[in-house]
């Protein structure tokens, strides 16, 4: 009896037989029909690919256009990757396509095509045989598009014969269901060996694609002949004869050995003190160069292309293949990857310590002495209380000077990071003026040494644009310096202790008025980098206070000379004091700042040799002689309020602070001409002063309190010049003022008088009759005072003290970021020198540089991404290092300065530029030429000396 079920169509049916068995009893029999509808994991995955074949639109492709001449390395190519599984293994498979033109083909010509697929056709065509830069399969098999199937994973590998040929198997399958005639790759054994197997059908054909790995040649194979009997073997050509095989040979020569080749990195000098290293890291030029060569190998083919078997003999016994009479020859380099570099390793060192957090303190605290802390000139935190501290006027001499220009820093014997005669090799690099006669200061600074170059606009606007410094300038020195200290003696702990030095030369030379050398002129350089700016400001205040020194040590011998003058004539200021003892004469010391005792004792004797040079018979004013007699009265009676000194001055008329007349101006209420007076400078400041100012006055709001205010702020050298321009023009009001202060505020327009004549009236614009006007407020507020007398806008003890705190307080971390566009301006220049004969190529390599330069390093704050940023900048440095280490490493091997004529040397120099550019470089002339000439020396003269060493072994071992 035979019973059915029918189950769902997704479910197997079952069937049941039941047979009647001897002695009455049923036996029964149970089998399944399996439902062969539902798809299994090796259909999915043959479906998986051809949804790829359909998707990359790789079916029914119609045949491209021929390939020209080196399209394969020249051409564009493309790539796309999908992910397909199966069961548990990922596949990658991925398509590799040269972009070709579209092109309209006549029907005729898709009918003759359509009989072979187009990887045929390019297996056929001998016009690239030898592509320089392709894919592999692309070299072996010429194809033009193709797709390769690999094991996802990076250690996944085909091993077995059984995946392959299952792979192969499912890939033969979606190639028939979907009609792609594009070579099907399967990669398989280990995935450096670069083995393949693939297949291809299209056109009534199959083509088979092996490989086969040999560890040894066999003898019969190690020639033409035995290669083109594999050949026609494998063709298996029924034909009785066959036609003559055309091929294309080509033997590849490696040259490895470059001993006798001259070493393009410059030697040590051992005779500049601590020069032994290779490169030379002298401490004002940044080394170059690579330390090994960058050139590992070089390569020469000797090809003749498109023989027939008739012309030539190859075999065990005669060749007729000749490498020096092969008609082409093709050379190309293979370069040694990440060659150690001086330029970039130096750079790559000094922006690592950007990142340190260490202070000064932490990295030398333990080995400066105790008796250099007891030193109050070296302690930075009693700065203010030598500020109000009176202290006499150092003048050293000459060898005083001389000798104290070397280190300032007592360290224990042999702990110090920089040895004594090193430091003040470096101190003396960096501060030259100390070795010349007439110290402090040097004939010509050293941001003069670099000629005209330091005047042309172009080069103004280079380091601009990276915010460094002039080349040849201090800064610029000091992170050469830097950076040759960090790599070669000590690291950051030396970087550390150089900058210690620096600052306690930065103090001396302030408390000393030595004027700072190699800085240019002027206030700071807003577009230059803020360390520059800092010195600079230092410099301002050196300046200054050497001239108010100055001026107060010839009004102290002028007081000499008056008080020896006065002791031979009769005393009269006792006739003329007041009840109290004090002069009520005009005194210049009412209007003084009260800065230090010397300095208002000078400007006192100053005033006072003014007011005797107007009087008859130079004779002193009354009073003086008061003030000498009794000084401790003079000292109680300066401080007077406001309202009284007010009143002297209305009274005292007398002008002073007189500059010069201004043209032909006279003043308004008065004939007397108007006088332009001596004014005080307005104050330098740095970009960093602008920015916290800036900062305050938005703080102030926007209220009516706070607009005032601002402008109170703003108004503080208006006010100095108004009290200026009082002492100087008495009888003078607002509108004269304004008439010389600002012209454009004087509006004349010309009017006929009584009398008929046409006369110019003028009157104060319309923003100065606004009522409450600044300019009038100041004017109601200011004094006639002379700019001698005025409190003075711009405090260089002050404003230099803050700039030797803000040296003081950098962490050399710090101080290396403050250095870091200095060191990169001078490894662009030091490129931009050592590649002036590199190939073209590198000139918009090195345009790359400096605009990610100029980038980089205007970026205000310092952060992870800037870190980065500058490491990435040191890595294009290196790379184009690398670009001219390699051209170097060429020419000296080509030997292109020593060609014998001028043609042959050009010829030389083309062929170097092109190795460095193109992956496969033809010799002109092949053997006969310039370049193969050179190319068979080398290969003659390496061959000498390997048969040399194997001749020098083997008598050895006899």
């Amino acid at each position: 009896m035979l019973v059915t079920s029918d189950l769902q169509p997704e479910l197997s049916q079952s069937s049941v037989r039941t047979t009647m068995a001897e002695g009455g009893e049923e036996e029964s029999e149970v089998f399944e029909i399996t439902d062969f509808t539902t798809a299994s994991e090796w259909e999915r995955f043959v479906a998986r690919i051809e949804e790829v074949i359909n998707e990359w639109k790789l079916a029914n492709l119609a045949p491209g256009p021929p390939l020209l001449k080196g399209e394969l390395s020249t051409g564009e190519w493309e790539d796309r990757s999908e992910v397909v599984t199966f069961a548990d293994v990922r596949f990658g498979m991925t398509l590799h396509r040269l972009k070709e033109k579209q092109q309209v083909q006549t029907p005729g010509d898709m009918e003759e095509e359509d009989c072979q697929p187009q990887a045929i056709q390019d297996l056929l065509a001998m016009e690239n045989d030898f592509p320089p830069r392709a894919h592999c399969l692309c070299r072996w098999f010429g194809v033009r598009s193709f797709v390769v199937l690999a094991p996802g994973g990076h250690s996944d590998s085909i091993q077995s014969e059984s995946k392959a040929s299952l792979l192969l198997s499912s890939i033969s399958i979606a190639v028939n269901n979907t009609g792609c005639s594009v070579p099907v790759f399967v990669q398989t054994q280990q995935k450096w060996r670069r083995m393949y197997q693939g297949v291809c059908e299209g056109g009534g054909l199959r083509t088979n694609y092996d490989m086969v790995h040999l560890k040894r040649i066999p003898p019969q194979y190690d020639h033409l002949a035995g290669l083109l009997d594999v050949f026609k073997s494998k063709i298996a050509c029924p034909l009785p004869a066959l036609p003559p095989v055309t091929v294309s040979v080509r033997f590849t020569y490696i040259l490895s050995d470059w001993t006798q080749s001259a070493w393009t990195q410059e030697p040590p000098d051992f005779d500049i003190p601590y020069g032994g290293n290779v490169g030379g890291a002298e401490f004002g030029k940044l080394p170059f160069g690579a330390l090994e060569d960058p050139v590992s190998e070089l390569h020469l083919s000797t090809t003749w292309p498109c023989l027939s078997e008739e012309m030539i003999v190859d075999n065990s016994v005669y060749s007729d293949l000749d490498p020096l009479q092969a008609p082409q020859w093709s050379v190309r380099v293979r370069m040694t990857d990440n060659p150690q570099c001086l330029l970039g390793d130096y750079l790559s060192e000094f922006v690592k310590i950007c990142h340190s957090l260490e202070s000064t303190d932490q990295l030398l605290g333990g080995l400066v002495l105790d008796d250099d802390d007891k030193d109050p000139s070296r302690d930075v935190s009693a700065a203010l209380q030598r500020l109000t501290e009176p202290s006499p006027l150092p003048l050293p001499t000459i060898s005083d000077v001389v000798s104290n220009m070397k280190t300032r820093t007592k360290f224990r014997r042999k702990e110090a990071p920089i040895g004594g005669e090193l430091l003040n090799m470096i101190l003396q690099f960096l501060f030259p003026d100390a070795a010349l006669e007439g110290f402090p200061r040097a004939e010509k600074p050293s941001t003069e040494q670099g000629g005209e170059k330091q005047d042309t606009a172009e080069y103004k606007e280079t380091y601009r644009q990276y915010k460094s410094s002039p080349e040849g300038s201090l800064v610029y020195q000091l992170a050469l310096c830097m950076c040759v200290v960090n790599s070669n003696h000590g690291g950051l702990r030396a970087v550390a202790h150089l900058w210690q030095e620096f600052v306690l030369e930065m103090r001396y030379r302030w408390e000393n008025n030595y004027s700072i050398p190699g800085l240019p002129e002027g206030s700071p350089d807003m577009s230059a980098c803020l360390l520059l700016q800092k010195l600079q400001m230092l410099n301002c205040c050196i300046q200054r206070k050497t001239a108010r020194e100055a001026r107060m040590k010839e009004a102290a011998n002028q007081q000499a000379s008056a008080a020896a003058a006065v002791q031979d004539k009769p005393a009269r200021g006792s006739t003329s004091a007041g009840s109290d003892g004090w002069d009520v004469e005009d005194s210049d010391e009412e209007f003084f700042e009260c800065e230090t005792e010397m300095e208002m004792e000078t400007e006192e004797n100053i005033a006072s040799n003014s007011d005797a040079d107007s009087a008859q018979n130079n004779t002193l004013p009354k009073g003086k002689v008061a003030s000498n007699s009794q000084p401790s009265n003079d000292r109680t009676n300066m401080h007077k309020s406001e309202s009284a000194v007010s009143f002297k001055d209305t009274v005292t008329s007398q002008p002073e602070g007189r500059l010069k007349q201004c043209g032909d101006l006279c003043l308004l209420d008065s004939s007397e001409p108007l006088y332009i007076p001596i004014t005080q400078e307005p104050g330098p400041m740095t970009e960093d002063m602008l920015e916290q100012h800036a900062e305050v006055l938005a703080k102030l709001g926007t209220s009516a309190e706070g607009a005032h205010l601002r402008a109170r702020m703003q108004s503080a050298c208006l006010l100095s010049d108004m009290e200026a321009f009082k002492a100087a023009n008495p009888a003078c009001k607002l509108e004269d003022f304004v008439r010389w202060y600002s012209p454009r505020d004087w509006i004349e327009e010309p009017l006929t008088d009584e009398t008929g004549q046409r006369v110019l009236k003028g009157e104060l614009s319309p923003r100065m009759r606004i009522p409450g006007n600044m300019w009038c407020e100041v004017w109601d507020s200011a004094r006639p005072v002379p700019a001698r007398k005025q409190k003075r806008l711009f405090d260089d003890t002050k404003e230099a003290e803050k700039v030797l705190h803000f040296l003081a307080a950098l962490r050399p971390a710090q101080v290396a970021l403050q250095l870091t566009p200095m060191l990169v301006h001078a490894a662009i220049l030091r490129v931009e020198e050592e590649g002036e004969t590199s190939p073209p190529a590198l000139a918009t390599m090195l345009a790359q540089i400096q605009a990610r330069a100029s980038k980089v390093l205007r970026a205000p704050n310092m952060d992870a991404q800037k870190c980065e940023d500058l490491m990435e900048l040191v890595r294009q440095v290196t790379l184009v290092e690398t670009v001219i280490a390699r051209a170097r490493s060429l020419r000296a091997k080509f030997n292109t300065e020593k060609a014998r004529s001028d043609d042959g040397a050009q010829e030389l120099e083309r062929f170097v530029s092109s190795l460095l550019e193109q992956p496969e470089v033809k010799v002109i002339g092949a053997g006969r030429g310039p370049a193969g000439t050179v190319i068979h020396k080398l290969f003659a003269t390496a061959q000498k000396v390997t048969t040399l060493r194997y001749c020098t072994k083997g008598c050895s071992l006899l």
